[in-house]
């Protein structure tokens, strides 16, 4: 079975590329560098594309069976200047189009494409007491980041008109030990320090990076997913426990927490400060309703497994 992997250098994209050549598939990584030799040992290659251009390697994409689309700029590692956002809006939508594009175009064998997503459609929780968590049918928010949500999630969708089953997994705070959120309260942690923005109280709907690499391949294998699925763990938590449940698993009691004022985020991350102190609580009932089997459904779990994996 073929399998392209679109966003196949990145902390997911490497963790699914290695799990799916684990499992013998054919794995075909688009990349925009050229001439990068295939390991053949591995089942693993690569194949150029351009997606400014609009280039493709046609002939990959018509004989796949499956894409896994992880392309994206980061949302976070950079000021959203406009010409920022533009840079976050097209490589995710301009990519799916490209994709689509050319799968509507000719004949083709693929059975389903499994697309990324993020718990930014959502927004934040309402402000009432103890809202329910977003699940699914919520509406996308009308923000920078839901209407960035919204547009990706739709550059695929006409894919589900020619019989392709097609899968948005809206991925919430990936906790990895090759960079995400880890990466950032990494060096903190070093020295016993568990840093916490604002209060500390907006809820984090997170997923541990093994439970999301299961999830794709689940996605790709089995009908049962289809369309919008929130990718969280079932436990959501405020940011000041996971900052400091991560604490825990590495130092007991032995560290100092220190909380960062909300105004001092605001003033050096702009519009994202925003995001970094908001609260959004996604239900993970659909996913659990699949069937899905979380390894690490809690942050202690995940915790200990990260402490040990990302070799503090």
């Amino acid at each position: 079975m073929k399998v392209i992997v679109t966003g196949g250098t990145g902390m997911i994209g490497t963790a699914v590329v290695n799990r799916l050549l684990e499992r013998g598939y054919q794995v075909m990584v688009f990349t925009r560098k050229k001439g990068l030799p295939a390991d053949t040992e591995k089942a693993l290659s690569y194949h150029y594309w351009n997606v400014d251009a609009g280039e493709i390697d046609r002939e990959a994409v018509l004989t796949a069976d499956a894409i896994i689309h992880l392309a994206g700029a980061g949302v976070m590692d950079r000021p959203w200047s406009a010409k920022r956002k533009n840079v976050i809006v097209n490589s995710r939508v301009q990519s799916g189009q490209l994709l689509a594009d050319t799968l509507l175009s000719a004949p083709n064998r693929l059975k389903v494409l499994v697309s990324a997503a993020a718990t930014g459609w959502y927004g934040a929780d309402p402000e009432v007491p103890n809202p329910a968590p977003f699940t699914e049918a919520w509406p996308a928010a009308p923000d920078f980041l839901g209407a960035c949500c919204r547009k990706w999630e739709e550059s695929t969708e006409d894919l589900v008109q020619i019989g392709i089953r097609v899968v948005h997994l809206r991925t919430g705070i990936v906790l990895g030990p090759g960079g995400g959120v880890l990466a950032a309260l990494k060096q903190a942690l070093k020295w016993r320090l568990a840093v916490i923005p604002g209060n500390g109280r907006q809820v984090i709907s997170w997923i541990h990076l093994d439970d999301l690499v299961s999830l794709y391949q689940a996605a790709m294998e089995q009908a049962v997913y289809k369309g919008s699925l929130n990718a969280v763990a079932p436990y959501p938590v405020s940011n000041a426990q996971l900052v400091q449940t991560l604490a825990v698993a590495r130092y007991g009691t032995a560290f100092m927490t220190i909380h960062i004022p909300a105004v001092a985020l605001k003033w050096t991350l702009g519009e994202r400060g925003s995001e970094a102190l908001k609260s959004c609580t996604v239900s993970a009932q659909q996913l659990l309703a699949c069937g899905f089997e979380f390894r690490y459904p809690d942050i202690q779990a995940a915790a200990r497994a990260l402490m040990t994996a990302s070799g503090f």
